[in-house]
């Protein structure tokens, strides 16, 4: 019998629920591993499309953590400011054996100094911002640097979970998960990526979301200048 992992996924308002649901749904699955959902307070939670989640543990009375994930959402936005937030990833890091994000997540990794150096990943909309905070984007759908690991936009937290779980439980287990759920994607339209759309969905994509994009390059911005006067 393995010594039971601690898997925690901070779980914050207006989280985007399948960057947390799709790494859970694999998480739970896995052998001798416990999975938590770990807010500031243990109060009910509502993602950004209304789906309400309850965390099992605070950040007062969560266990030391072998591994980390952030997921991503319009919430981060406001992470990457949250000092106390960023001060319990801080202290989780020190002993977790991965440090792991699903799409945005990566930058509130970021804003805590935990991607410094580190090659990472992203959604496509916002990778590019993870180089105002140390880190190099790579555009790819999950990423390892190390003992960093990171997915790409919402649906790759499925890929990413079971990459991870490959690396603490083995591939026989990843890809029993992996058959359990008939992770078997074939979509109805091949439109998932900016390298698959046509070109002009993608500009209408990136119009569409300009405007908040923007907000969310400003508190990067903000967060790189946090980091840069902390290491002053």
């Amino acid at each position: 019998m393995n010594t039971p992992l601690h898997i925690g996924i901070l779980l914050f308002p207006d989280v985007t629920q399948l960057d947390l649901t799709g790494p859970f749904e694999v998480f739970a699955r896995t052998p001798d591993v416990v999975c938590h959902l770990v807010w500031k307070e243990k109060q009910p939670v509502r993602s950004d499309r209304g789906l309400m989640l309850m965390p099992g543990c605070d950040f007062s009375d969560c266990p030391p953590l072998d591994v980390i994930c952030v997921p991503g959402g319009p919430g981060q936005i406001a992470l990457m400011s949250d000092s106390e937030t960023l001060r319990f990833l801080r202290r989780q890091a020190e002993q977790a054996q991965f440090i792991t994000s699903v799409c945005t997540g990566s930058l509130v990794l970021g804003a805590a100094g935990l991607l410094s150096g580190y090659r990472a990943t992203s959604h496509w909309s916002s990778r590019d911002q993870l180089a105002l905070l140390g880190a190099e984007p790579v555009d790819a759908r999950v990423v390892r640097d190390r003992n960093r690991l990171t997915g790409a936009g919402v649906t790759s937290g499925i890929d990413f979970a079971l990459t991870l779980v490959a690396e603490i439980r083995g591939h026989d287990v990843a890809q029993a998960i992996q058959l359990q759920m008939e992770y078997d994607p074939e979509p109805p339209f091949n439109a998932g990526s900016p390298h698959s759309a046509l070109p002009e969905q993608v500009e209408t994509a990136r119009a569409q979301m300009a405007d908040f994009i923007a907000v969310r390059r400003r508190a990067t911005e903000l967060a790189a200048r946090n980091l840069a006067q902390n290491k002053a």
